[in-house]
């Protein structure tokens, strides 16, 4: 060894070093060729700006060589194409490598074929792809502040199912905010209020309502509810069992022989409890009243509009305080009446419910949107559920079951105490928050399955879908 050449002696060690390494700390091999690819617009510039980067490489050790007859090898080696012309190579360890590799940033990119976008990595500007059947369970909720971009959140999305799949799409709209989009992609917009023409019988049913042989125990719930917006003080067992009895009762000419015109009216329903003999009956069927030949009679009327449409919009503007909250509830029994048609003819349906907060405030009510959220996934539904009172969302325990059933949520700018109750549900690191901290509209946070993405959407501005999905009072205007 005394008479080997000292650069030999040193080629050795480093040798014998770098084996220890790959042996003991799990280290791997790589041959890596690292190109830079520098522009100029002319050959005196392109030189200045070349010494510049050798300059700045020297000042870390490292050394940069032109590839002097070699530049249309090197330009086609650095495209995103995956294919090295250049023979330069040299080896380097996992640790070395990793130096050139941004690992700390996680990405979502599915290669589904019914993927949709979602605009692009905050950190990386990659492209995100999600396809929401792919998930667990598609069910997803979009919170955010007014402003932030819920809306068009869900109306971006909608555009790209009705281009991409063959869903059908049912929009549960208590603002107005969708029927532009809707009426421009040829959907139907349904206009449920006091003047309209469009009717919806409540007591519709069908034989796949339910997937047991008795579909009535899933209307009855929906009855129960539905009485429970009526009754501000909520139902007693006693009003609950007249209910119950007469639903069974109502349904029985329906079962017999299931055809449309056999389906009751609501003054059936309420014919019948008057014949009840207990004290309840009377008051239940005083209460119905306005509902069936008072000013609210508008549910009782058999069905008018036609929900074959692709894309179906019910809009609940005009409805008012005291109806809007009932219309609501309402929407969702025609929502699951196609979901179990749709099941049947093997088509996905998804949903997107507008300020979904309003039908949690009631036990009732919130207990059947809760298990309409976790039966619809085995029926191929997908809900989305529009919200900016997290707080207000969350004020119930039962509640929290829509976030363990939901494992796709998009998070726009939040405020200070809906922050922290997110960082808490769904374990998102402070960093991660900043991404929701007074964002701009179309940014934020992408929770798909266990992967949490920063994002940002910037849309253009000059296009006629931007008109179509914008919600800014100050654009509709102009």
């Amino acid at each position: 060894m005394d008479i080997l050449p000292l650069d030999l002696q040193e080629n050795i060690e480093e040798t014998t070093s770098l084996l220890e390494t790959l042996k003991s700390r799990n280290e791997h091999m790589f041959l890596a060729a690292i190109l830079i690819t520098s522009f100029g617009k002319n050959k005196s510039q392109l030189e200045d700006i070349n010494k510049q980067l050798k300059g700045v490489a020297q000042k870390h050790s490292c050394e940069l060589k032109l590839l002097n007859y070699q530049q249309e090898q090197g330009l086609n080696s650095s495209l995103p194409l995956g294919n090295n012309l250049i023979k330069i190579q040299r080896s380097l360890i996992t640790t070395s490598t990793a130096i050139f590799v941004p690992f700390t940033t996680e990405e979502l990119c599915s290669s589904s074929r019914e993927s949709l976008y979602y605009g692009l990595n905050a950190l990386s500007n990659n492209i995100i792809l999600a396809d929401r059947k792919e998930l667990k369970n598609p069910n997803g909720l979009i919170l955010g502040t007014p402003g932030s971009g819920k809306s068009f959140m869900a109306k971006r999305e909608i555009c790209n199912t009705l281009l991409t799949t063959n869903d059908d799409i049912i929009i549960s709209d208590p603002e107005n905010e969708f029927s532009p989009l809707v009426n421009a992609f040829g959907g139907q917009v349904i206009n449920i209020s006091p003047n309209s023409k469009d009717f919806i019988n409540i007591m519709d049913i069908n034989l796949n309502y339910s997937d047991d042989d008795n579909p009535l125990s899933l209307k009855s719930d929906f009855l129960l509810a539905f009485f429970e917006q009526i009754f501000s003080k909520g139902l007693t067992p006693i009003e609950k069992s007249i209910i119950d009895r007469c639903i069974k009762l109502v349904y029985q000419s329906y079962l017999s022989s299931p055809k449309d015109e056999n389906i009751p009216l609501l003054i059936d329903l309420y014919n019948l409890i008057k014949t009840q003999k207990e004290l309840e009956a009377q008051n239940l069927a005083v209460a119905l009243e306005i509902y069936v030949t008072g000013n609210f009679n508008y549910f009782n009327n058999r069905t008018t509009v036609d929900l074959n449409n692709r894309l179906v919009c019910f809009n609940l503007k005009e409805l008012g305080t005291q109806l809007k909250k009932v219309g609501m509830l309402v929407v969702q029994d025609q929502i699951w009446n196609k979901v179990t048609r749709n099941r049947n003819l093997k088509v996905a349906t998804r949903t997107y419910m507008d300020e979904i907060h309003l039908q949690l405030k009631e036990k009732q009510t919130a207990n059947y949107t809760i298990e309409n959220w976790k039966r619809q996934r085995k029926y191929g539904g997908i809900l989305t559920g529009l919200t900016q009172n997290v707080k207000d969302f969350l004020a119930s325990p039962e509640i929290t079951s829509i976030f363990e059933n939901s494992d796709f949520i998009c998070m726009l700018n939040q405020g200070g105490g809906d922050r922290e109750i997110l960082a808490k549900y769904l374990n998102i690191s402070p960093t991660q928050l900043s991404y929701v901290t007074d964002s701009p509209a179309g940014s934020g946070l992408l929770k798909v399955g266990n992967t949490t993405v920063p994002f940002v959407d910037k849309f253009p501005k000059d296009t006629e879908l931007y008109r179509l999905m914008t919600t800014k009072p100050n654009e509709i205007i102009k």
